[in-house]
């Protein structure tokens, strides 16, 4: 065992020198994307984001996205704890989103990483198919989400179109043109109100956050835990379109492929108290996930700092575009 972490460290080494020489990172708005200089070999690790056709791009362990395509002879392998055994091998369809994955290759003129070979654990592919058939029924919900934002900004376009009439309407009741602008601008202002609402239907703040602890190597809540979350729930019933986002961490007590699996236990133990206990709906639970080791908040090195990362972070967050109301300034001695 202690050859086989020297060499997972020389590895770990080797690719720290590589990836500095085979990849530019270009910052955008809030996302890194690395570019693979052509020719150049790459070997990263990261998370599958999205998969389209022979292509994916994943995120790697320092945050940056990277795309990386498929050769047409690529290996797609297990990565096998046990050398005394051979390992799977695994189809195209199998490369789903959320799965862990170390990717070899080499740069292509795009910027692309070409992978000649993949490997992921049996662990990681169980996990990422859970997470993908949870993620499948929200993205459909999140359609017709859409679909009713799309109707609404019709009805919008609708809206104003008809100011015309409606200053027509204006000057008959009241008898003058500046009557008519007032109410023309009264309608403006509620669709530009209206189209504000509309804009931030998917931006969120988060009302109230929890941090609950874990034993080393558990994923078992706690008495405090339960409390803690007993009253988030009481708060998030109390709440108009509220969601609750669930990110469980582990400290690097243990193997990297164990944290992630552990940390991944504890978002799924805090998703099921929720709704077991306090009959919240799955659809008001974003995808709980499990980070493993990443994010720490603390000093891995320390006892203390180690405990401080045996965490889940639980999060009532609530859209803008459902709490804030359209209110229209109507002119003074208006009666309608």
């Amino acid at each position: 065992m202690k050859k086989l972490s020297m060499l997972s460290a020389l590895v770990v080494v080797s690719i720290a020198l590589v990836v500095p020489v085979a990849a530019q990172q270009t910052a955008g708005s809030n996302t890194n994307k690395t570019q693979v200089t052509s020719g150049a070999k790459m070997k990263v690790k990261g998370t599958i984001l999205k998969k389209e056709n022979q292509t994916l791009t994943m995120r790697d362990q320092t945050g940056s996205e990277l795309i990386v395509r498929l050769a047409s002879n690529a290996k797609i392998q297990e990565k096998k704890g046990n050398p005394f055994r051979g390992g799977h091998k695994y189809a195209e369809a199998q490369l789903v989103r959320g799965l862990f994955v170390e990717v070899e290759g080499r740069g292509d003129s795009s910027g692309a990483l070409v992978a000649d070979k993949i490997r992921f654990a049996d662990d990681d592919l169980r996990v990422a198919q859970t997470v993908d058939s949870t993620v499948v029924p929200i993205e459909n919900r999140l359609g017709e989400a859409e679909d009713r934002v799309t109707k609404t900004e019709q009805n919008a376009e609708r809206l104003s179109g008809q100011l015309d009439e409606l200053s027509q309407v204006a000057n008959l009741a009241k008898g003058g043109a500046a009557a008519a602008q007032e109410t023309a601008d009264v309608a403006v202002e509620g669709v530009n109100k209206t189209n504000d609402r509309i804009s931030s239907l998917d931006d969120y703040e988060v009302r109230k956050t929890e941090t609950i602890n874990f034993k080393v190597g558990s994923a078992v809540l706690s008495p405090e835990a339960k409390a803690m979350l007993d009253g988030l729930a009481t708060q998030a019933k109390s709440e108009r379109g509220f969601v609750i986002e669930v990110r469980a961490f582990a400290s690097s007590d243990g193997s990297e492929n164990k944290n992630r699996a552990l940390s991944q236990h504890r978002a799924q133990n805090v998703m099921r108290y929720l709704a077991e206990n306090h009959d919240i709906p799955l659809r008001r639970i974003i995808l709980p996930f499990g980070y493993g080791e990443a994010q720490p908040v603390a000093d891995n090195t320390t006892r203390d700092g180690r405990k401080q990362n045996r965490r889940a972070e639980v999060s009532i967050l609530v859209s803008k575009g459902i709490t804030s109301p359209v209110n229209v300034n109507r002119p003074v001695g208006s009666n309608r």
